[in-house]
């Protein structure tokens, strides 16, 4: 029973930040890659960032250096700190497994608009 809860999301104007966070269920949460994914409309997909289980870290080139993924394996929770953010980031934003697992949740919407 997979369950992946996506949260803290909201409108925010461009260059400021957000701060996302993903409870995930499981008792071998600290053996999997995590990532945050996202979609706007119009646009497939995209990986923005991954945490290995080991705690390496990547990023899409379009967020490198305004988002940072971490983990917190005690509270089997994934966050994404996003800063300078810009109207292109729009996107509904989800986390999974790395490489992703077949349950989604429900996403949480990130709004960047003046």
């Amino acid at each position: 029973q997979v369950q992946l809860v996506e949260s803290g999301g909201g409108l925010v104007q461009p260059g400021g930040s957000l701060r996302l966070s993903c409870a995930a269920s499981g008792s071998a949460f600290s053996t999997y890659g995590m990532g945050w994914y996202r979609q706007a409309p119009g646009k497939q997909r995209e990986l923005v960032a991954r945490v290995t289980a080991g705690g390496g870290r990547n990023y899409a080139d379009s967020v490198k250096g305004r988002f940072t993924i971490s983990r917190d394996n005690a509270k089997r929770t994934v966050y994404l700190q996003m800063n300078s953010l810009k109207p292109e980031d729009t996107a509904v934003y989800y986390c999974n497994r790395y490489p992703y697992g077949n349950y989604w949740g429900q996403g949480t919407q990130v709004t960047v608009s003046s």
